[in-house]
C-alpha cells in the first residue's frame, strides 16, 4: 500500500505514488538503507544509527547506534519466515542476526574479510546470497552457518542480487559498469553475460515473481525491463523508460501538434519525449564517428562517441523520407543529421569540402537550421562560413559570401518560411540578409553590440536578437528595422522562443528569471524567478504548454498558459517589479490550487464601473470569454421567446438557437 522513500535525512510514505501520508524524521544525517518490515520500517543513517519506526504512528520503536569502527551497516535484509529477526552485513565483512522486538543480537557470523555490499534472500528457506566488494557471491545457510557455493565475477563490487523463482535455477548479479551476469544455480557455472545493460553501475535488480522478467535500473537514469524467452538463457528488453544521464542542454518542439519534445543532453544522446504519455518516448542514440566501430567497442570504450549536442533542428516535412534533424556538437566542425522515423542517427555527416580529409580542433560549428521544406540544411561556422547542404544526398550545395559570410564567428542562421531569405548573424555585430538560391547579399545592418543568438519566427517574419550585453531587440524582416529592444535582465541570455501567435517572445537568463515580453505594447508582461536557471525554452505550437530545462536537472518541465483557461490581466509590470520565486513543476504537487478562486480575482481586476452620466452600469465585453457576451447581442429575442411561446415550443427552439451558434 505504501511506497517509502528517503530524502537526506527524512523518510517519506507516498500512497497512490503521489500522496504524503507518513513523515519520519529523527535521523541526523543522510539516510541511505532502508528496509520495509510488516507494521515497521527500518532505515540506517551514513553514522551507523538504524531505526525501527512504526508506520502508522510514526513513532520510533528502537534505535541502534553501531560503532563505525567494528560494524559499519552497509546492507539489512529481512530473512524469510524469520519472525521479528533481521540480518546486517558491515563493511568489515561480518554479519549480525538481530531480534527487533527485544532488541537481542542474537547470532554474528565471522564473514569472509570482504566488506559485504549486499544481501539477498534466496527461494530456499534459510539460504541467503551475501555479495562483496571483491567480486565474490555468498550463497551461505544461515540456520547452519554453512557455505553451499560461491561465485566470483570479474568486473568489481557486487551492486544487486536478484533469483528467478518460475522453475529456473538462475541467480542474476549486478556490477558497478553496467554488466549482468546470469549463474546457474544447479551446475554451478556462468550461464551468460549481459553486457552494457546500463551505462552506469547497476542500482538494483528484481526478478518478477513467477515470470521470466527482470526489471533492472542504474544511474543512467533508466529502468528497463527483460525477459528471458529466447535460447541461451539471455534476456532481451520488452520495455524501457529512459531520460538523460546528463542535464538537458537543448530543447525543441517536434512537429506542430505539441506532443513530441526533442531534447539534447550533456551525455551525447538526443532523446524525444512525449507530452501525452510515457510510453511514447524514444531515443535517437548517441551521435557516433563509426557506428559499426561504436557497437563492438561497447559504450565503455567506445573512442568513437561524438561530443554533446549544443544546438539542433529539425522539420517533420520528407521525415519519413530522408533525415529530418540536423545538430551540431561542441567543439567540432562536422555536422550530423538524423532520423526520426527510425529513431537512429542519420546517414550523411556534413562539413565543409577542404576540410575532409583533416579535421582542425580550433574550428567548430557554432549554428544550424532546416527549411520548412526539409530538403536544406544551413550551419554556420566558427570562422564565419555559411554552407547549405541537402538533407538527402547530404551534398554541399554552395557558400554564402565570396570567401565567408561574416568576419566573426556565426551566432546563428535563421531561413524564412517561402526559402527566399537567409539571415545570418556574427559576432562582430551584423545582421546579414541574403538571397537562398542566388547566394547574394540583400542587406547589411550593424548592430549596437555583439549579437549571442537569434530566433526567427517564420509565419510573422520577426527576429528576436539576444546580445552580449543581456539586452533584447527584435527586428521586422519585411521592413528590416529594429520595431522593439527589452532591458531587464541581469545575466547571460540562454534561449528565446516565440508563442504561436507571435504576440509574445519568452526569454531565460542565468539570473534565474524567465521573462514574457508583450511585443505589441512592448512590455513586460510576465516575470517569475526559479532556483535554477533555465538553459533552454521551447513553447508548444499549440500554445498550451512552455517546456523549460533547467543548470544541474535532469528533468524537463512544463508550464501550462494560464491564458487558455482562465482570466488572466495582462497588464504591463512596473519598472521596479521584484519577481517572486516559483517552485518548478512536479508529478507531486505541493498543494492544490485554487482555479476557482485566481479567476474570481481576476473577474475584480477587470471590473468595469460604468460613468455616472449614463446612468446605468454597462457590460464590458473585450477581456471576457465569448461563451460570456455572444449571446447578449441575441437577448432581446431570447426574451420574446420566453414570454410569448409555450413551454415545448420554447425549449425545441432554445436547442436550436445554441445548436446554431
Amino acid at each position: 500500500m505504501l511506497i517509502f522513500a528517503s530524502y537526506d535525512n527524512i523518510l517519506h510514505a507516498f500512497a497512490r505514488n503521489k500522496e504524503v501520508v507518513h513523515t519520519y524524521e529523527g535521523h541526523k544525517a543522510r539516510i541511505h538503507l532502508l528496509q520495509p518490515f510488516g507494521d515497521h520500517v527500518i532505515s540506517v543513517d551514513v553514522d551507523n544509527v538504524l531505526i525501527v519506526w512504526n508506520i502508522q504512528s510514526e513513532e520510533e520503536h528502537l534505535q541502534v547506534d553501531f560503532d563505525k569502527t567494528t560494524f559499519a551497516v552497509s546492507a539489512v535484509l529481512h530473512p524469510s519466515t524469520y519472525l521479528n529477526k533481521i540480518l546486517l552485513g558491515s563493511e568489515q565483512g561480518s554479519l549480525q542476526l538481530w531480534n527487533i522486538r527485544s532488541n537481542k543480537l542474537l547470532y554474528s557470523f565471522p564473514g569472509w574479510r570482504f566488506a559485504v555490499t549486499t544481501l539477498e534472500q534466496a527461494p530456499a528457506v534459510d539460504v541467503v546470497a551475501v555479495g562483496l566488494v571483491s567480486g565474490h557471491i555468498i550463497v551461505h545457510n544461515i540456520k547452519f552457518d554453512e557455505t553451499l557455493m560461491k561465485f566470483q565475477q570479474d568486473w568489481g563490487p557486487i551492486t544487486a542480487i536478484s533469483f528467478r523463482t518460475d522453475g529456473h535455477p538462475v541467480m542474476a548479479a549486478g556490477s558497478p559498469i553496467g554488466h549482468i551476469a546470469l549463474w546457474d544455480l544447479e551446475e554451478k557455472k556462468l550461464i551468460c553475460q549481459m553486457q552494457d545493460a546500463h551505462s552506469t553501475a547497476i542500482a538494483g535488480m528484481s526478478f518478477v515473481p513467477g515470470e521470466p522478467l527482470l526489471i533492472t535500473n542504474g544511474a543512467d537514469n533508466a529502468i528497463r525491463v527483460w525477459i528471458f524467452d529466447g535460447p541461451g538463457g539471455t534476456g532481451r528488453v520488452l520495455r524501457s523508460r529512459m531520460g538523460h544521464s546528463a542535464p538537458p542542454t537543448k530543447i525543441r518542439y517536434h512537429g506542430q501538434n505539441g506532443e513530441q519534445i526533442l531534447s539534447a543532453g550533456q551525455d551525447g544522446t538526443l532523446q524525444s519525449f512525449s507530452t501525452v504519455h510515457e510510453k511514447f518516448n524514444k531515443s535517437l542514440g548517441r551521435g557516433s564517428i563509426n557506428k559499426k566501430k561504436s557497437k563492438k567497442k561497447g559504450l565503455k570504450l567506445d573512442t568513437m562517441a561524438l561530443p554533446p549536442i549544443t544546438v539542433f533542428a529539425s522539420e517533420v516535412a520528407h521525415q519519413s523520407d530522408w533525415d529530418s534533424i540536423v545538430a551540431c556538437h561542441q567543439g567540432y566542425i562536422t555536422c550530423t543529421t538524423w532520423n526520426y522515423q527510425k529513431t537512429s542517427m542519420g546517414a550523411h555527416k556534413l562539413r565543409p569540402e577542404e576540410f575532409s580529409k583533416h579535421k582542425p580542433i580550433d574550428i567548430h560549428a557554432t549554428a544550424v537550421d532546416i527549411t520548412s521544406c526539409g530538403n536544406f540544411a544551413v550551419i554556420g561556422l566558427s570562422t564565419g562560413h555559411v554552407d547549405v547542404y541537402n538533407m538527402q544526398s547530404g551534398i554541399h550545395r554552395g557558400r554564402y559570401g565570396k570567401e565567408r559570410a561574416h568576419e566573426g564567428a556565426i551566432r546563428g542562421v535563421a531561413v524564412d518560411g517561402l526559402n527566399q531569405l537567409i539571415i545570418t548573424a556574427g559576432s562582430e555585430g551584423l545582421i546579414k540578409f541574403w538571397k537562398f538560391k542566388t547566394k547574394d547579399l540583400v542587406y547589411s545592418t550593424e548592430l549596437s553590440t555583439s549579437p549571442s543568438g537569434i530566433l526567427l519566427h517564420r509565419d510573422s517574419g520577426i527576429l528576436g536578437i539576444a546580445f552580449d550585453d543581456f539586452s533584447i531587440s527584435v527586428l521586422d524582416t519585411e521592413t528590416r528595422k529594429i520595431v522593439r529592444m527589452f532591458s531587464g535582465h541581469h545575466g547571460r541570455i540562454n534561449d528565446m522562443t516565440f508563442s504561436p501567435d507571435g504576440r509574445w517572445l519568452i526569454t531565460s537568463a542565468m539570473d534565474c528569471t524567465i521573462k514574457t515580453w508583450d511585443l505589441p505594447s512592448g512590455c513586460l508582461i510576465d516575470c517569475f524567478l526559479v532556483d535554477s536557471a533555465a538553459v533552454s525554452l521551447a513553447m508548444s505550437p499549440t500554445g498550451d504548454f512552455l517546456a523549460s530545462a533547467h543548470v544541474d536537472d535532469l528533468g524537463i518541465y512544463l508550464w501550462s498558459n494560464r491564458s487558455l483557461f482562465s482570466l488572466v490581466s495582462l497588464r504591463p509590470l512596473p519598472a521596479d517589479y521584484e519577481p517572486s520565486m516559483v517552485t518548478r513543476p512536479s508529478t507531486c504537487p505541493v498543494q492544490d490550487v485554487d482555479v476557482a478562486g485566481d479567476e474570481e480575482t481576476c473577474d475584480e481586476m477587470i471590473e468595469y464601473v460604468s460613468p455616472e452620466q449614463l446612468g446605468e452600469q454597462l457590460v464590458t465585453l473585450s477581456s471576457l470569454p465569448e461563451s460570456r457576451w455572444k449571446n447578449l447581442f441575441n437577448l432581446d429575442v431570447i426574451k420574446v421567446m420566453i414570454f410569448s411561446t409555450p413551454v415545448v415550443v420554447y425549449c425545441s427552439i432554445w436547442i436550436g438557437f445554441f445548436k446554431k451558434g
